[in-house]
């Protein structure tokens, strides 16, 4: 699907979809008057997936009241139960889903790719090489208002895997765009940056400057200096001191808006903040106070930065659609920049690394051990993000000392991404009652470098193995992890199921799994993963009416064309949050 840079799609502070070829009920739209919300509406016309079940299941009609389904099944039952006086909404042919649970994502940082230049490559921008990237940032700082507003150059999603160079840019060619403003720009996975000159000397980083823990300043090569291209904790330092430190009061309101808006265009009615930090936190309360939360948010915030503050107070319960769940701890860092902790070597180890490079950890085993016995003990769900296979380990080991020191069950316990599992890990997350929750989407995006650069060809054809977890009847979810990749969901179906890359081959055909499995990682099992399989992932009476209407049925068409699939319209609670813009032929 051709991408647009997110300034020209999202308007920050508000916006709002043009009514399009979408069916629609008529209480639909924000905002809606109560009257509008108190009268039935029902829904029929097209396919109506439920998602109940081990197998695909549909129901001719639906019958949503106050915000909640109040029946599904058929249409003269609908009818009876609704009343004369009911709304009825065609779905003219198009097929109706549960609305989509992110079960990885940050949706506040989406806000800041919205506004940051899109230095993404194709298919999702044009950056494939150093220079384009220089004319992007270039163009970006010409047209842009943010760098007049908050004196800072900030761009977002660059990959050298896919650039001609493959390599990171370095302070001297962000030297070449500006020496008068800071200028920092995000690699696509969030775990690494560059920075120019004048970014390096307002965060204090020089040639005495020593790498912190579980991060790395990388160095000239005839010097200590450093080049600009920071690794993990040094490159979070510098992006909040340096970038979003100047984010605050109605800023961050507006960058959440903009972020959520992103979520509904593909049909998410529960997003979720990974490792949100304190002052988001805060700019979260405001925007559900303000009544500025469209769909629900659930938070995990940053175990380092949140253990001991006043606001790290859990709740099974949204308030006006958003709560903290847990916490999250990120124990390594990403396959495709090579800084992610595995047992065994890269396949091509970084420029300037020992042949014995296997990344890195960000914490000790005794501090995860501590964080994880802590948050079971305080009654705080664990999110752990591990990418590699050591970081794995790390976390299965903790979480076993953290379940014989304080006993209980139906902790839910998930390990993020948890790419490079391998088949022994997997039984052991089984065991443990560990959620895998993996990327798919990776198979896609970097499926072709994994193969010949990062892992080699037999561990990156079990990247997010779902084939061993199905195996082994485990629940597992599939995710994007925005902004590493736009919340797309019909890309992240399509990935699940096809496992594609871009050069167009299979990567690990025993991990493929059927469509409704794949929803299944991203309706009902994703609301498990987040306690709330009682109101969220299936259509079933008594649910919150929470749906996604896209322009074919998953389960029929092509598997080759999923991610063609357009999202017409998502609806929270009986509210039509989104509805496709009117196209023009």
């Amino acid at each position: 699907m051709a991408w647009r840079p997110l300034g020209l799609v999202l308007a920050l502070g508000g916006i709002t979809a043009c009514a399009g070829p979408a069916p629609t009920s008529t209480n639909g739209g924000t905002g809606a008057p109560a009257a509008a919300l108190s009268r039935a509406t029902i829904y029929s016309g097209g396919p109506i997936l439920t998602m109940a079940g081990d197998a695909p299941a549909y129901v001719e009609a639906v019958v949503v009241k106050e915000g909640r389904i109040a029946f599904a099944g058929g249409k003269g039952d609908a009818v009876a139960q609704a009343g004369a006086a009911a709304t009825h909404a065609d779905l003219a042919g198009r097929t109706m889903l549960p609305g989509f649970v992110d079960a990885h994502g940050h949706v506040s940082a989406v806000g800041l790719q919205a506004i940051a230049a899109n230095l993404l490559p194709p298919p999702d921008g044009g950056n494939d090489s150093i220079a384009a990237l220089q004319a992007t940032t270039k163009a970006w700082l010409a047209s842009s208002d943010v760098p007049r507003r908050f004196g800072v150059v900030v761009g977002f999603g660059y990959d050298d895997s896919q650039l001609k160079e493959q390599r990171h840019p370095t302070r001297d060619e962000l030297d070449a765009i500006s020496t008068d403003l800071p200028i920092y720009v995000i690699h696509q996975s969030g775990h690494l940056g560059a920075a120019n000159s004048k970014a390096l000397e307002l965060a204090g980083i020089t040639a005495a400057t020593v790498d912190p823990q579980g991060g790395v300043i990388r160095r000239r090569a005839d010097s200590k200096e450093p080049d600009g291209v920071l690794e993990e904790t040094a490159h979070y330092a510098v992006l909040y001191k340096v970038v979003m430190a100047r984010f605050g009061g109605d800023t961050a309101l507006e960058l959440i808006q903009a972020g959520q808006q992103l979520y509904t265009r593909f049909g998410f009615t529960t997003a979720q903040d990974g490792a949100t930090d304190p002052a988001n936190v805060q700019a979260f309360r405001r925007a559900a106070a303000a009544g500025r939360l469209a769909i629900d948010v659930v938070s995990y915030p940053a175990y380092v930065t949140a253990v001991d503050t006043p606001f790290m107070k859990v709740s099974k319960a949204y308030d006006r659609h958003f709560r903290i769940a847990g916490v999250k701890l990120t124990l390594d860092g990403s396959p495709q920049g090579k800084t992610a902790w595995l047992t065994t070597p890269y396949h091509v180890v970084p420029a300037g690394r020992p042949k014995s490079y296997a990344g890195y950890a960000t914490m000790k085993d005794a501090e995860v051990e501590a964080a994880v016995t802590r948050s079971f003990r305080e009654g705080w769900q664990v999110l752990a993000h591990t990418n590699g296979d050591a970081a794995i380990d790390q976390f299965l080991k903790a979480v076993t000392a953290a379940s014989a020191a304080v006993p209980g069950t139906d902790r839910r316990p998930v390990a993020i991404h948890a790419q490079t599992a391998r088949l022994d890990q997997v039984e052991a997350m089984n065991a443990a009652g560990i959620i895998p929750a993996f990327f798919p989407m990776h198979t896609f995006y970097w499926g072709d470098w994994h193969r010949d650069s990062v892992l080699g060809r037999e561990r990156a054809a079990n990247i997010s193995p779902t084939g061993w977890a199905l195996q082994r009847g485990m629940i597992f979810t599939s995710h994007h992890d925005a902004p590493v990749a736009l919340p797309d969901s019909m890309r992240v179906l399509s990935a699940t199921v096809n496992r594609t890359t871009r050069s167009g081959t299979v990567l690990g055909e025993g991990h493929r799994v059927d469509p409704y499995v794949a929803l299944k990682a991203m309706t009902a099992w994703a609301a498990f993963q987040h306690f709330e399989e009682e109101s969220k992932g299936t259509i079933e009476a008594g649910k919150l009416a929470d749906f996604v209407i896209v322009s074919g049925n998953p389960m029929s068409v092509d598997r080759a064309v999923l991610a063609r699939l357009q999202v017409l319209e998502t609806i929270k609670e009986g509210v039509s949050v989104y509805r496709a813009p009117v196209t023009t032929p």
